[in-house]
C-alpha cells in the first residue's frame, strides 16, 4: 500500500525533530538533485513539495484549540533551505497558505481546504506582497472588488505570485469599490482565496529572474472573476491581517536559517585547501555559527506565540526578520570569498547561495520596508 498523508491529529502528535529530520532526509535524497534545475527554471518540484506535505511539514503550525506554534514549520523549512533556497521559499508560500486557511473564521472554507493545503494534496501560495506594501503606505492595492449576490466580482493584476500552477490556490486581498469602509474613511478590504483553475484568471510567466526561476512565479490577471462567499478568508481583511502578520513574517526565518547554515558548510568545505589564506578574511565560519545560533534562539522564542498582540513583540518580529535578511547576505558573501575562484563557477552552489540570499533580503517585507516599519513603530 502506498504512503498516506498524515491526518492533522497525527501531525500534531509528531515531535518537531522527527518531522524536521525526515524533511532533511527527503531534501538530501530527492531535492538536492533538482536544485540546479529549480534555480534555472527547468524544474518545478511539485512532487517533492507534496512529499513534504505527506510527512507533516505543512501541518504542524495549524492552531490547535486556540494556540499556534510555528517552531516545527520553521525548522522543517530551514532543513529544506539548507539544500535549496528556492524550495524553502515555496515551502514558505505553502505554509502561509495553510496559515491563512487555518486562521479564517469561514467554516466552509476551512472544512473544504484545510486538510488539502496542510497535507500538500493542494499546492499554492500567497499574493500578499502588494497588500502588505499597501498596508504600510508603500503601494496602492492592485485588485478591486464589488459585492454581488453570493460573492464578489474582482478585477486587476498582481505582478508576481509564487508557488502557482493551473490547479493551485493562493490568498490575496482586494479593495472594495462599493463602500468607503466602516467609518467612512479608507475603502474596505477583503481577503480571499484565488482559484488558478478559474478561466477568468490568467497566469503569465514572468521574465527570467537572476535565481529561483523554478518557483512557479507568475503575473496574475483577474478579469471580472467571481469569488464566491465560500472562498472569502476574511471580510473585512484588516483585523485578520493583524492576527496573521507575525506568523507570515516569522515563517520566513526558515529560509534564512537554512541558507546561512549551508553557507557555513561551504566555508568549512574549503577550509582544508584554502584555510591557510582564508584565515585572513575578517568573517569566519565561527562568527556565522554564533550569529545563526542567536537568530535561531530568538526565532524559536517568538515562534511559540504568534498571536501575541503586544507592540514590543511585533517590533521584535520585525527586527528579527531584518537581521535574518542581512545575515543571509553576509553569510553568502563570506562563502563566496572563502571559495574564491572555484565559487565563481556556475556549477558551484556558492554563487547560487549568494543569489538566493539577495532574495531573502528583498522578498516582502524587504529590507527597506522592514526599516520603514521599525521607524513607524
Amino acid at each position: 500500500m502506498g504512503s498516506l498523508a498524515l491526518s492533522r491529529a497525527e501531525v500534531l502528535d509528531q515531535p518537531a525533530p522527527s518531522i524536521a529530520g525526515e524533511v532533511a532526509r527527503i531534501a538530501r535524497e530527492q531535492l538536492a538533485p533538482l536544485a540546479a534545475g529549480i534555480d534555472d527554471g527547468s524544474v518545478y518540484p511539485a512532487e517533492v513539495l507534496r512529499k513534504f506535505g505527506e510527512i507533516g511539514a505543512w501541518g504542524s503550525h495549524v492552531p490547535h484549540e486556540g494556540p499556534a506554534d510555528l517552531r516545527c514549520a520553521i525548522q522543517a523549512m530551514a532543513a529544506i533551505g539548507e539544500v535549496c533556497g528556492a524550495t524553502a521559499f515555496m515551502a514558505w508560500c505553502q505554509n502561509t497558505l495553510v496559515w491563512y486557511a487555518a486562521n479564517s473564521t469561514n467554516v466552509r472554507l476551512a472544512k473544504r481546504f484545510g486538510d488539502g493545503f496542510s497535507t500538500g494534496r493542494v499546492l499554492g501560495g500567497t499574493g500578499l506582497s502588494n497588500p502588505m506594501k499597501s498596508f504600510f503606505g508603500i503601494e496602492k492595492l492592485k485588485l478591486k472588488g464589488r459585492k454581488v449576490e453570493g460573492g464578489y466580482i474582482v478585477r486587476g493584476a498582481l505582478p508576481w505570485v509564487s508557488n502557482l500552477g493551473p490547479d493551485h490556490y493562493f490568498g490575496t486581498i482586494f479593495e472594495r469599490e462599493d463602500d468607503q469602509g466602516i467609518a467612512g474613511g479608507e475603502p474596505g478590504t477583503v481577503m480571499f482565496l484565488a482559484d488558478c483553475s478559474d478561466p477568468a484568471i490568467t497566469l503569465t510567466p514572468c521574465k527570467p529572474f537572476m535565481a529561483m526561476d523554478g518557483t512557479g512565479t507568475y503575473g496574475v490577471q483577474f478579469r471580472d472573476v467571481f469569488v464566491p462567499d465560500e472562498l472569502i478568508l476574511a471580510d473585512p481583511a484588516g483585523p485578520f491581517v493583524k492576527k496573521i502578520r507575525a506568523g507570515f513574517i516569522l515563517l520566513q526565518a526558515g529560509m534564512a536559517l537554512g541558507l546561512i547554515k549551508d553557507c557555513i558548510n561551504i566555508m568549512d568545505e574549503v577550509d582544508s585547501p584554502l584555510g591557510h589564506i582564508n584565515r585572513y578574511l575578517p568573517q569566519q565560519p565561527v562568527h556565522f555559527r554564533d550569529l545563526a545560533a542567536e537568530l535561531e534562539t530568538e526565532t524559536m522564542a517568538l515562534a511559540r506565540d504568534p498571536y501575541n498582540e503586544d507592540d514590543t513583540y511585533w517590533r521584535k518580529v520585525i527586527a528579527l526578520r531584518l537581521r535574518a535578511g542581512d545575515a543571509s547576505v553576509a553569510a553568502a558573501h563570506a562563502a563566496m570569498l572563502h571559495c574564491g575562484a572555484r565559487g565563481y563557477l556556475k556549477s558551484h552552489r556558492a554563487q547560487r547561495r549568494l543569489r538566493e540570499a539577495y532574495f531573502v533580503a528583498i522578498v516582502t517585507p524587504a529590507t527597506k520596508q522592514l526599516r520603514k516599519m521599525l521607524a513607524d513603530c
